[in-house]
C-alpha cells in the first residue's frame, strides 16, 4: 500500500525531496492569491512547500496520511501537521487556496471525483488549487506505490465530474528531480467557482 510505503521510506523520501526547486510553480500558484491567505498543503510530505509559503506569510495549514513523514514535517517547517487522508477531508469553505503537489496520483481513480469534491468544498468560492499529476494515463502500481496518471483530456474529465470548478491554467511541465530527467508532469492550476 502506498502509504505503508511513505511509512517505510519517510527519512529516505523528506532527504530526497525536500531540496527540490518548486519556487516557478508556487509562484504561479501564489500570485492568484491575497497576501495573508488560508492556504491548505493537502499531502504536504516533507513540509517544503508549507514552510515556503509560511515564509512568504501566508496561514498555513498542513496535512499527511504518513505519520512519520507527518512528523519530520513538523520538525523541518516548525508548523502543526497533522495526519489525515484525503478521504478524512472535512473542511467547508476554510482555505483560499489548496496546493496538492505530486499528492492526488496516488488516490484510485474511481475514488478522484469524490476526494476532489471534498477539497473543492474546502476552498472558499473563488479559491485556487494546484494540483499535479505524472503525465500519461492509466492506473499503475509501482515499487509498493500506486499512481494514477492524466493527461489534458483526463484531467479536464476528472474537473467536469468532480463539478463546481474551472481550469485556471494547464501545461505540461519536465521533472524537478535531476535523478529522473525524462519523467513529465501535468500540473493544473483550478479555481472554485462562484456559488
Amino acid at each position: 500500500m502506498t502509504s505503508e510505503f511513505y511509512e517505510r521510506n519517510a527519512e529516505d523520501y523528506f532527504r530526497a525531496t525536500v531540496g527540490i526547486d518548486m519556487s516557478e510553480p508556487r509562484e504561479r500558484f501564489a500570485k492568484l492569491l491575497s497576501p495573508g491567505a488560508r492556504v491548505l498543503d493537502a499531502g504536504c510530505g516533507s513540509g517544503r512547500d508549507a514552510r515556503a509559503f509560511h515564509e512568504l506569510g501566508f496561514q498555513v495549514t498542513a496535512f499527511d496520511a504518513s505519520p512519520r513523514l507527518a512528523a519530520l514535517a513538523r520538525e523541518y517547517t516548525g508548523l502543526p501537521v497533522e495526519v489525515r487522508t484525503f478521504q478524512e477531508v472535512t473542511w467547508c469553505e476554510a482555505f483560499d487556496g489548496i496546493w496538492a503537489s505530486a499528492t492526488l496520483l496516488h488516490v484510485p481513480r474511481a475514488e478522484l471525483p469524490s476526494v476532489m469534491r471534498r477539497l473543492r468544498d474546502a476552498l472558499v468560492p473563488g479559491g485556487v488549487w494546484h494540483l499535479s499529476f505524472k503525465y500519461g494515463a492509466g492506473e499503475r502500481e509501482v515499487e509498493g506505490r500506486r499512481f494514477t496518471d492524466l493527461d489534458e483530456r483526463a484531467a479536464e474529465t476528472l474537473v467536469a465530474e468532480a463539478g463546481g470548478l474551472e481550469v485556471v491554467w494547464m501545461g505540461v511541465e519536465p521533472s524537478r528531480k535531476p535523478q529522473m530527467p525524462d519523467e513529465r508532469w501535468l500540473v493544473v492550476l483550478l479555481r472554485r467557482r462562484p456559488a
